[in-house]
């Protein structure tokens, strides 16, 4: 009876949980890039998180695109175990006038080569950092990336998430300067608060109200299901209990005064 208790709350518990944390597990499960959010002639750190979403290849290779019309002036990588890394620079076909001259080449595409052996195998993920600036005058930058896998399959996460928020199915990370993000949108990276803060865009955005309703009603109710779950656990147990509690012995009954 226990047991089939115990199971029985600790599915409630687990149900409980995975609703609790649904959205943001469904929320990163594409390439994407952290801090989303940037400030008008500042540097910033950008990790791209790369998943794995191939279940019997793994990811070999990812190239990201670097915009031209709105160039970065330099761009840095952080070295990664068993990852070489090649940053490409080319002339640019129009030359870009900056308050510290003009801009004639600059970096478009960064590589990154997993070496012999080595892979983002299916069910893992790596993070790829650069720092990049100076953060162009500009409403957003988008950075298509490519992802490449052992069995000669390339994802491009190529496609812009339109005004309404709509996620396509395959979302290019993007970097918001001066525009907020699209409507809808609801942070899926753990460092976007960080960033908010530190960075501070020229444009503050607002996310959906709706959308973080119900982020926070999906939390509340995967609250609520754990705390019935954990009631109902205890409140069979203690029956269990009471309904095995052995009875005390009944005292023989003392012999009254005059009987024999």
């Amino acid at each position: 009876m226990r047991t089939r208790t115990a199971a029985i709350a600790g599915t409630a518990s687990l149900a409980a949980i995975a609703l609790a944390l649904a959205t943001p597990l469904a929320a990163s499960a594409h390439v994407h890039v952290d801090p989303d959010r940037a400030a008008v002639g500042g540097y910033a750190t950008l990790t791209f998180t790369v998943p794995t979403e191939s279940a019997t290849a793994g990811t070999v290779k990812l190239e990201v695109d670097l915009p031209t019309d709105t160039p970065l002036g330099s761009v840095s990588y952080q070295p990664l175990a068993g990852w070489s890394t090649k940053v490409v620079t080319e002339k640019l076909a129009k030359p870009i006038k900056t308050d510290d001259g003009t801009v004639t080449e600059a970096p478009v595409t960064i590589i990154w080569t997993a070496e012999h052996g080595v892979q983002i195998a299916p069910g893992q993920f790596l993070q790829f950092v650069i720092s990049a600036g100076a953060m162009p005058d500009t409403g957003s930058i988008v950075l298509p990336t490519h992802q490449y896998y052992s069995d000669g399959t390339v994802v491009d996460w190529d496609e812009k998430t339109p005004a309404s928020g709509a996620e396509p199915e395959h979302p290019a990370p993007t970097v918001y300067i001066i525009d907020a993000p699209p409507v809808g949108d609801v942070a899926a990276t753990p460092g976007l608060l960080a960033a908010q803060t530190a960075v501070a865009p020229a444009t503050p955005a607002a996310a959906s109200p709706a959308a973080a309703a119900t982020a926070i009603g999906l939390g509340i109710s995967g609250l609520v299901l754990g705390a019935i779950a954990l009631v109902v656990s205890v409140l069979a147990l203690t029956r269990v209990t009471r309904t095995r509690r052995p009875r005390p012995a009944t005292a023989p009954a003392t012999p009254t005064e005059g009987t024999k």
